[in-house]
């Protein structure tokens, strides 16, 4: 059973969540296509959590473990996904964790309490779905995190090493966009590749495998019918990329014939920008209702569609900000995440008899919940955190339903918010600070996505940050999510330079409360926020003392050439074409073009496999730093977008304090912190593959 995803996102950035792909009868993938970067995936509870790459000490060990600043400790907590479930064998599940140092798929029995590690690779496994009945785990197979690959499968009660069996033997590597799972054993299987763009295929439990849907625009498997018969599928075929159209198929028609049943596409051809996306079939047999996310109102909030009959039910919610929802699991009632000026909330609203159109209030704490699902026996679980407090899986009823092995992260501070009032409208900011008074150097971490949002949630590196005394200030700038579609859609045609718009007007009210030291402002972030980080240097050189940018995008152009081609449907809307198409967009956009006007110290991070801001296109850029002799280090490692090995990680933020201690800040060391919470109890757990 699929959970509800806590966020929306395009190019994922340091704090955002990644989406519960792939368990149950849900889907893994889809069209949308994220730069992730390691934080974005380490904090994510909602899905599959993190990607991450082989080695290093387990997290949550003793020993030297425990003697470890509190910085390096909470990267090494041991952490778990949000468990999804089998919808016919609800005992049975699935989870990602970091107990061992890699990121890597579990099965869990709760009958038994039984807990096997699935997956056991070098750069670890995240990517996963189980079939409905329990029996078979679903992985997604790539290369060094370079998400290229293929599905495989093992029984859900384990195989002996190197007993994983290709899931679709007869489909060759490709990106994933996304995995259904049927109860007759048929699989949906979506793929992107550079050469045919999108196609769909109807995977049969013998192997037998067929081509059901083409398209070179980006299109995604939305999920499944309970009873296996109608297909949803996301697509832009208009050519806008942030706002797909769903379309239904009929599967086993007549051969030949017109599989559609119906299309909804709420953007008229591409006339508005008004998106939809799927969240789940109807639970119950004989249902065909789809619960769909649309936008006709300025925000995300759901509606019910009966594809078969054209009939549809908006929801009238009366809640500010975005609404999702899952299906209870008899389809009587909705789960519904309120998110809402970066926190959120669960709320039940009912669908059949007297309670029908009624919300009833969810108790979860204050703070953030990235994912969440409702049980069989109408329990509800999530995934909760704040900035605060370390992530917890937890149970309405108050009860911590999965707890992994060794200490919990230490604590941070609490988040404070700032509106600020910016060119386009307030801005929201998100605000650590460190004890003492001000003003404190300070740390601009620019989240990733764009359409992606910072929340007040758990997150290892700005904990960091606050420890060794700066401010840490997140601001969801325009093109962010959550504060309407008019606010996400803002930055088209502009890119980048919107977004610093609203960092800078930030920046000066940080400056003028007295909160930040204008000779000691570093900007940072990873993935798009990287790609934020490198464009500030360069275009307002004479504010920033110094520039941290893990997995960027630094030179537009080349980046497009080389990413993944649902990035490249993606860069094509938010410019208005293509780099043949509109050059002078791309490179006003474009780090690359303002690299002789950088002043500040550049410290660069880089995988080597990244799909999503490549290689090549970062060696342009610090290639004409080295040209200029202007003072940079560039970190290289054999990894995707963001390697997530806890080791790895623990060096990447090291390398980047002692780069602020060299060229900014000589005496930067961390302070003193409260004791960790008492260890953990450790349940049982069989290591196997």
């Amino acid at each position: 059973m699929s959970e509800i995803d806590g966020g929306k996102a395009g190019r994922a950035g340091d704090d955002a969540s990644v989406g519960g792909e792939g368990y149950g009868d849900g889907g893994a993938g889809g069209i949308g296509a994220a730069r992730e970067s390691d934080e974005a995936r380490e904090s994510g509870g909602d899905g599959m959590g993190a990607r991450a790459g082989g080695g290093g000490a387990g997290a949550g060990s003793g020993g030297a473990a425990d003697a470890a600043p509190a910085w390096e400790r909470r990267f090494r907590a041991p952490r778990i996904s949000l468990p999804g479930w089998a919808e016919d064998a609800p005992h049975r599940a699935l989870y990602v964790s970091n107990v061992t140092g890699t990121f890597e798929l579990y099965a869990w029995d709760r009958r038994t309490g039984g807990v096997r590690q699935v997956t056991d690779r070098p750069n670890g496994t995240t990517d996963g779905a189980l079939t409905p009945d329990g029996e078979w785990v679903w992985w997604f197979c790539d290369t060094d995190g370079d998400e290229f690959g293929v599905w495989r499968r093992q029984p859900f009660a384990g195989a002996a090493p190197g007993q994983d069996r290709a899931a679709a033997p007869g489909l060759p590597a490709a990106y994933s966009a996304g995995l259904a799972l049927g109860r007759d054993g048929t699989a949906v299987v979506g793929r992107s590749t550079e050469e045919t763009g999108t196609t769909i295929h109807l995977v049969r439990p013998g192997g037998e495998t067929s081509e059901i849907y083409r398209h070179r625009e980006s299109a995604g498997v939305g999920g499944l019918s309970h009873d296996g018969r109608l297909l949803a599928i996301e697509h832009t075929e208009h050519g806008d990329a942030m706002h797909a159209a769903l379309r239904v198929l009929r599967l086993g028609g007549n051969p030949g014939g017109d599989p559609t049943v119906a299309e909804l596409d709420d953007t008229k051809g591409g006339r508005e920008e008004l998106g939809l996306e799927v969240l789940g079939f109807a639970p119950v047999a004989g249902d065909a209702r789809l619960l769909v996310g649309h936008q006709r109102r300025g925000r995300w909030e759901p509606m019910i569609w009966d594809p078969v009959t054209s009939r549809s039910r908006e929801l009238e919610l009366d809640l500010p900000g975005d609404v999702s929802a899952e299906w209870y699991p008899d389809g009587s009632a909705l789960l519904v995440l309120h998110t809402y000026q970066a926190r959120s909330e669960l709320w039940r609203y009912g669908l059949e008899g007297p309670g029908s159109g009624a919300m009833t209030r969810i108790e979860t704490p204050p703070g953030t919940i990235s994912g969440a699902t409702a049980r069989p026996d109408g329990a509800v679980e999530f995934h909760w955190s704040s900035g605060a407090e370390p992530p917890q899986v937890r149970s309405a009823q108050g009860a911590v339903v999965l707890q992994p092995p060794g200490r919990a992260a230490p604590r941070s501070v609490p988040v404070e918010d700032a509106w600020v009032d910016g060119p386009g409208g307030r801005i929201h900011a998100l605000v650590q600070r460190p004890p003492g008074e001000g003003p404190f150097p300070c740390l601009f971490d620019v989240h990733g996505g764009p359409t992606w949002q910072d929340s007040d949630a758990f997150a290892a590196g700005p904990a960091a940050w606050v420890d060794h005394g700066f401010a840490v200030v997140r601001v969801n700038y325009r093109g962010s999510t959550g504060y309407g579609r008019e606010w996400t859609d803002a930055l088209k045609h502009r890119v980048g330079l919107i977004e610093l718009e609203d960092i800078a007007a930030v920046r000066e009210w940080a400056v003028a409360s007295g909160l930040a030291d204008p000779e000691r402002l570093v900007v940072g972030g990873g993935s798009w926020g990287g790609y934020l980080a490198l464009l500030a240097l360069g275009t307002q050189p004479d504010v920033w003392a110094l520039g941290l940018a893990a997995v960027p995008v630094a030179d537009y152009v080349a980046a497009y050439e080389d990413e993944m081609e649902a990035l490249k449907a993606m860069d094509r809307t938010l410019m208005g074409g293509s780099p043949e198409e509109v050059p002078e967009r791309y490179a006003a956009s474009s780090p690359l073009t303002y690299v002789d006007k950088v002043r500040a110290p550049v410290f660069v991070s880089a995988g080597v496999n990244d799909p999503r801001c490549p290689i090549r296109q970062v060696e342009n850029y610090v290639g004409r730093l080295a040209e200029r002799g202007h003072p940079h280090e560039v970190y290289r490692y054999d990894a995707g977008h963001g390697s997530l090995v806890v080791d790895e990680r623990i060096k990447q933020l090291g390398l980047e304090l002692d780069f602020v201690r060299r060229h900014l800040l000589p005496d930067l060391a961390p302070r003193p912190q409260q004791p960790d919470p008492e260890p953990r109890d450790r349940p049982r757990q069989d290591r196997g593959r």
